[in-house]
């Protein structure tokens, strides 16, 4: 269980990493009355890819500490809310409400772009989005941290075990 501890921490940090780069790259992409629908769509990817490395995050975690999702038709939904979960002893919570709620509005809207090929961009929407994307960056590190703050106890807690 050690490595897979140890292979965990490596893959949230650089998945971490992913995600500061994405959020540079909306903040080089601010959106305004007469942005213009090409910009948007480059917004609306970037919050796409957004909740795709949290979510590879998740998975990565529920992988490790085998958190089946028993509904296929739901397994992104059923996925974030085991995030905001305490499973102790098996693992703490990853993620607080105001990260729960912020990635489940980026999770709804990466749905939308993902399926609604005839579907313009609705700027206001997609504000929206983005502003609960930039207060989620407010969060989520700390949050992360003290995640893996949990895994590197565990991993050496589990080298002293005989």
């Amino acid at each position: 269980m050690n490595e897979k501890i140890w292979m965990l921490i490596s893959s949230i940090r650089q998945d971490m990493q992913t995600i500061e780069q994405i959020y540079e790259e909306l903040e080089r992409h601010p959106i305004h009355a007469d942005t213009s629908h090409d910009e948007l769509i480059v917004v609306a990817y970037h919050l796409h890819n957004l909740y795709n490395a949290f979510e590879n995050i998740f998975q990565n975690i529920a992988s490790t500490f085998e958190n089946s999702v028993d509904d296929v038709s739901r397994w992104h939904t059923q996925l974030l809310e085991r995030m905001r979960l305490n499973a102790l002893p098996i693992r703490p919570a990853v993620i607080n409400e105001a990260a729960y709620e912020a990635l489940d509005e980026l999770r709804r809207f990466r749905h939308v772009f993902q399926h609604a090929y005839s579907t313009k961009i609705d700027p206001e929407r997609l504000q929206l989005v983005l502003k609960k994307a930039m207060q989620l960056k407010k969060i989520y590190v700390s949050q992360l941290e003290q995640f893996i703050a949990f895994l590197q106890r565990l991993a050496e807690d589990d080298a002293l075990s005989p």
